[in-house]
């Protein structure tokens, strides 16, 4: 058992494989090959595309957003939706341009970065 104190987990920072503004804040550093983080991303911010090596669920807590896989169209994501993308599925996700969005994300595995979304 681990218990990770708020005293622990760190100010949220910003990333560089992010267009626009975002900011991560842990709730459980990596532990086993698992990352836990709030993400809040600016009207307009997304990720750059990446992968996961186990996988990744994003629940949106709050705003409205996007989320691409490699060869999809976009598809809008808000608050109360769960998002399950499979291992190694190149993707991203972020805020739309005329809303916030935050997501808790839960990684699992290696993320592997790519290029910025164009």
């Amino acid at each position: 058992m681990r218990i990770v104190r708020q005293s622990d987990r760190g100010p949220a920072d910003q990333r560089a494989t992010v267009s626009g503004q975002a900011w991560f804040e842990p709730v459980l550093p990596a532990t086993d090959g698992t990352t836990i983080a709030n993400v809040t991303f600016a009207p307009g911010a997304r990720t750059y595309w990446h992968s996961h090596e186990g996988g990744q669920i994003l629940q949106i807590v709050s705003g409205r957003g996007l989320i691409c896989s490699d060869g999809s169209d976009p598809e809008e994501i808000r608050a109360g939706d769960v998002v399950w993308v499979p291992a190694g599925e190149r993707h991203w996700h972020g805020a739309t341009r005329d809303s916030p969005m935050t997501h808790l994300a839960i990684s699992l595995g290696t993320t592997q970065w790519a290029e910025e979304v164009v």
